[in-house]
């Protein structure tokens, strides 16, 4: 049987084609295309019509992609930006009208399950604990698991596309406007994370998720051409976070661009991104994260067959 997971982001869509045999998932295709579909919406709280045109023509190129593959069950989730725009339903219905594709939206929580499904399925955890974290362009999940059972997850606000339109108003981000955004992300860490003390540090492995996490590990390891097999389980230290954020920080979105394995769609959001991989470290009191390049994506594919 072949089956399709889509995740309508607020800043990047992604799909996965696999096939299951033997109960045996096995990748045929996966791609992802960065929309911002979130881009405005912090003024307006509404997915404005030239994002919505830019998002309905990706999705046209994936029910293509079902097409091709004869794909026979297929899972499409909208997250952060559509869960909390005014217009996210009118939106979802142009989308099922003009592709084909129905879409689901899933809760800030069922996000977190989903992500944590698709990362102990692609990483392996050693350490009793662990949190694992998802940064998104509208919101960041964060969940405590011990030993594959699920304690605690929560759902913040510290998406990366709001935290750029928020604090982030010149090319090269200023001081003030840098500890502006660390003080945001530092006072809602505090806030939502409380429980973050309570956990041994030396049985507690990190993991972080999403585009920023294996963004930055395709940056360190200098890759033309992202590759999965490369990112997947990269050990990411928080100095070597430091010196990539301060080397962003002091050159131009263009001048980003020319940075190996940076994308273009992720030049202005990869500061906030950063800044919040380095002060989940802090929080935790740990030097490191593993990068785990599975994640909500095949954690819906996994809910379809339930492997």
């Amino acid at each position: 049987m072949r089956i399709a997971s889509i995740d309508i982001g607020t800043n990047t869509f992604r799909i996965l084609v696999g096939e299951v045999k033997d109960k045996e998932f096995k990748r045929l295709y996966i791609d992802r295309v960065i929309t911002r579909l979130g881009g405005g919406f912090i003024k307006e709280k509404r997915i404005p019509e030239d994002s919505a045109d830019r998002a309905v023509g990706v999705l046209r190129g994936f029910a293509g992609i079902l097409k091709d593959y004869r794909v026979e069950k297929v899972r499409a989730v909208a997250t952060s930006v559509v869960r909390e725009s005014i217009n996210g339903y009118e939106f979802l219905e142009r989308v099922q009208g003009e592709t084909g594709i129905r879409v689901d939206v899933i809760s800030g929580e069922e996000e977190a399950r989903l992500t944590v499904k698709g990362v102990l399925k692609s990483v392996s955890v050693n350490s009793r604990y662990s949190v694992i974290f998802d940064v998104g362009g509208g919101s960041t999940e964060y969940v405590l698991v011990e030993q594959g059972e699920i304690l605690d997850i929560r759902s913040t606000n510290l998406g990366v596309v709001h935290l750029t339109e928020g604090f982030l108003k010149s090319d090269i981000p200023s001081e003030l406007d840098v500890g502006a955004i660390s003080r945001e992300i530092w006072d809602v860490l505090s806030s939502e994370l409380s429980w973050a003390s309570k956990i041994p540090n030396d049985n507690l492995t990190l993991v972080g998720t999403a585009g920023t996490p294996t963004t930055l590990a395709a940056i360190e390891l200098g890759l033309e051409r992202y590759n999965p097999n490369l990112v997947n389980g990269f050990i990411l230290k928080k100095n070597v976070v430091l010196n990539m954020f301060n080397t962003l920080t002091g050159i131009p979105a263009e001048e980003r661009l020319r940075i190996k394995g940076l994308e273009k769609g992720r030049e202005d959001v990869i500061i906030p991104g950063a800044l919040i991989v380095i002060k989940t470290m802090e929080r935790f009191s740990k030097d490191e994260i593993v990068v785990s390049d599975g994640g909500l994506l095949e954690g819906v594919a996994y809910s379809i067959i339930s492997l």
